[in-house]
């Protein structure tokens, strides 16, 4: 733009020009500022709770195992005590660092909280962090903190293989080494992540560093404790069991119940199971899980026992078969059929019914309806479309092992689809400025609706005040013949929206004209 002989005219294009650069830099948006602003104080609150709940519960634990145990915990919460102060001074000196990025800026005395949206530029790391186009004393007295970090940390735990998991966990966590952009390019690990930014995202990056310290001190103290990678692996083994004491139970009788760990893998193969007196072939023991099957006969509580015959280290040893009970209780003589949202069923919508028989499976039902369609959607679950009337009656019927049928029926209300109403930017009463309302979306919304339908708008009357009405076809942003009235309206005038017609997508019924919906210029 600097070379030749410039016109007036393109001088003051290129005038311009330089100008609106120069806003698009001053200017980030307050939303992503604030944004940066609350995930740091997530980012804080969350490091509160885990220095002040979750890793001072282990740490706690360690020094109990020590006292209790000294020669196995002992040394372990040596190493955690190292592993607390060597966070604590780290985790301190990164909020330390938290006051380059709020240099120039006060709190609010109402919310406690940093200017989020007022810090969208970095003087105080930019100017004492770097220097040219390298580090400046302060830089470098940063990276030499991190590298003393790491290898501090790393000292801890040098003696033990079985905790490298922690020693690249430290690396993968705070490695100071340059950094590849998305252009290939090398890039230092401070002028990466720091140069040049906001100071509230600084502030986040920070607050996300300290989490990760609180982290690597909880990863250390789980495996001092024992809780290593490995060991947590074995417990997908182990599944949480509630044991009743048998399994019917007549209302208002009390449950008596008992919670146990079982563990099953596949290398846990019994020699022999024996249930009920009956061996079970090999063929149905897979995965460490036994696959039984037996026939319910005589009403009443029942048992399982039995035994596992196993073999380890050369011995033979068994495992009881314990509380198993069941009960068995008369068949099912009616039908359940319910509606899974309400009362009632909408005409001309797909209205989602459950019908069940107990101890009957959903193949050896069938239904129909008096009024629409009803189409099997799945194990038990129906699509119901009445086509209008008051009421609709299901038939159920259910087909028991021994051929007999058990029929019942279900009357539910039928109710027309209810009144939408209009929206304006989404609301039935928004408020903004004229070029705001110039930009929004007309649309409809079905309000307390527990159907998901996607509603389309056909038409519409737009009332200005002291201009007319002005009638519309369809949705979306208003066309310009509306948007050029828009400009003529004061603060305080109302806009409405009246007189909407709108269609549901998929459904061929007349639908009531939507509520008015209204615009207050401000």
């Amino acid at each position: 733009m600097a070379g030749g002989k410039l016109s007036p005219r393109q001088k003051m294009i290129n005038l311009m020009y330089l100008v609106f650069i120069a806003m698009m830099a001053l200017n980030m948006s307050k939303e992503v500022l604030t944004a940066f602003g609350l995930m740091n104080k997530k980012f804080e609150a969350a490091n509160k709770v885990m220095a002040e709940s979750t890793n001072q519960v282990l740490f706690d634990g360690l020094a109990l195992k020590a006292g209790d145990e000294p020669e196995k915990y002992g040394k372990a919460f040596d190493r955690a005590k190292e592993v607390q102060k060597l966070s604590n001074e780290f985790y301190a000196y990164l909020e330390s660092l938290k006051a380059d990025a709020t240099k120039g800026f006060k709190l609010d005395p109402e919310t406690g909280d940093w200017p989020f949206e007022q810090m969208d530029k970095g003087q105080g790391i930019d100017y004492g962090w770097f220097e040219g186009d390298g580090l400046s004393a302060k830089g470098k007295e940063i990276k030499d903190q991190f590298a003393k970090y790491r290898s501090d940390f790393k000292a801890i735990v040098a003696d033990d293989t079985k905790f490298q998991i922690l020693q690249q966990s430290i690396d993968d966590k705070f490695n100071t080494e340059d950094v590849k952009n998305k252009d290939n390019k090398t890039i230092e690990y401070l002028d990466y992540h720091f140069k040049g930014y906001p100071a509230v995202s600084s502030l986040a990056y920070l607050s996300s560093l300290q989490n990760d310290v609180r982290t690597l001190e909880n990863e250390a103290y789980n495996l001092f404790l024992g809780n290593s990678l490995k060991q947590a692996a074995s417990m997908r083994n182990y599944q949480a069991m509630v044991i009743p004491d048998k399994a019917v139970y007549y209302q208002g009788e009390p449950i008596n119940y008992t919670v146990v760990l079982g563990r099953y893998d596949t290398s846990t193969v019994p020699n022999k199971v024996v249930v009920n007196g009956n061996t079970i072939p090999q063929s149905q023991i897979v995965g460490g899980q036994v696959q039984g099957t037996s026939v319910a006969s005589g009403l009443g509580e029942h048992k399982f026992t039995g035994k596992y015959y196993f073999t380890e280290d050369g011995e033979s040893f068994e495992v009881d078969v314990k509380n198993s009970n069941y009960v068995v209780v008369s068949r099912p003589s009616s039908a359940t059929i319910s509606a899974d949202k309400m009362n009632v069923v909408y005409a001309g919508l797909d209205n989602p019914i459950s019908i069940t028989v107990e101890g009957i499976t959903s193949d050896k039902v069938s239904a129909v309806s008096s009024n629409g369609a009803l189409k099997k959607v799945g194990n038990g679950k129906y699509m119901l479309t009445p086509t209008g009337g008051k009421e609709v009656v299901i038939t159920a019927t259910g087909t028991m092992p021994d051929g007999k049928a058990i029929t019942s029926k279900q009357t539910f209300r039928v109710k027309t689809i209810p009144r939408p109403q209009a929206t304006i930017r989404g609301t039935a009463e928004a408020k903004g400025s004229a070029n705001n309302l110039k930009n929004s979306d007309i649309g409809a919304m079905m309000e307390d609706f527990d159907f998901d339908v996607k509603l389309r708008v056909t038409e519409y009357v737009i009332f200005f005040p002291g201009m007319g009405s002005e009638r519309v076809s369809g949705g979306g942003k208003m066309p310009a013949s509306a948007q050029s009235k828009v400009d003529r309206l004061k603060p305080g005038d109302k806009v409405t929206i009246t007189s909407m017609k709108v269609k549901i997508d998929g459904v061929n019924l007349p639908i009531k004209e939507a509520s008015a919906a209204t615009f207050t210029i401000l």
